[in-house]
């Protein structure tokens, strides 16, 4: 466990593994942790970065609203800080528009993306505040409940280790929370989607009912070459749900990406 001053912000980051850099970013609600069962199943040879962003997990609460240049400028200084150049970056959900942000922004710092069930601009400003509504009147635990029903399909809701997805959504902080979805409402990176000329992976999940497949295919429809990829039966977090089969469309990509 590491602690790094950003800005005036201090981030929970883990940085192990050595060899060809890859960045992990989280979705909304959850943090590093997300990333915990596909780690394993990684090829060898790289160095394996990931960061609780500001207002989630153990990384610092600033007072929100957040904005999306801001989450993007974290994940630079962060990259920065360590002297990293040339990272993969797989991030989900606003972990992937982080991703497309910074690889649009700052192409010195990433050589690939990895575009995982999320979108350029993800649903409209009337549907944020709708959700900024009901986390001020019923906390985050109706949040968590309904952020459930959309990341995870019925299989996976049935079983124990749903409530520990909900649970980490409960610990967030309701400021983070509020602040980075925020961040989600104020954002459309179509126009930054069309600049990028770097290998990019768009992942959906078949049964995604945040993001479905047509979703994510739009952003992938902007960046020329981008390859896509759908999980069949996976839902939001595929990483958590099905790591095996989120495993085998990431691992070739890291391998031809890094040159492992």
């Amino acid at each position: 466990m590491e602690a790094i001053d950003l800005g005036g912000i201090v981030h929970h980051v883990r940085d192990e593994g050595a060899g060809a850099p890859v960045l992990f970013v989280n979705s909304l609600g959850t943090d590093l942790r997300l990333w915990d069962a596909i780690l394993p199943l990684l090829p060898a040879g790289l160095r394996r970065i990931r960061y609780d962003k500001r207002g989630h997990g153990l990384s610092d609460c600033p007072p929100g609203p957040y904005r999306m240049a801001e989450l993007v400028a974290d994940a630079a200084a962060l990259l920065d800080a360590l002297a990293v150049r040339g990272a993969v970056v797989v991030g989900l959900s606003i972990g992937g528009m982080i991703a497309l942000g910074l690889a649009a922004s700052r192409p010195d710092l990433v050589r690939g993306v990895v575009f995982s069930n999320s979108a350029a601009r993800i649903g409209t400003p009337a549907l944020w505040e709708e959700r900024l509504a009901l986390l001020a009147a019923g906390g985050l635990a109706a949040v968590a409940e309904a952020a459930m029903g959309r990341w995870v399909p019925a299989p996976f809701r049935a079983g124990p280790a749903v409530a520990l997805w909900r649970n980490m959504v409960l610990r967030t902080p309701a400021e983070g929370y509020a602040g980075a979805a925020a961040a989600i409402a104020g954002a459309d990176l179509r126009a930054a989607a069309a600049t990028l000329r770097l290998p990019f992976l768009a992942v959906a999940g078949e049964a995604d009912a945040a993001l479905p497949p047509a979703v994510v295919a739009a952003t992938a429809a902007l960046v020329p070459g981008a390859r896509e990829a759908v999980i069949a039966g996976a839902g939001h977090l595929p990483c958590v749900q099905v790591p095996e089969a989120y495993a085998a469309i990431l691992n070739p990509f890291l391998t031809e990406v890094c040159g492992l």
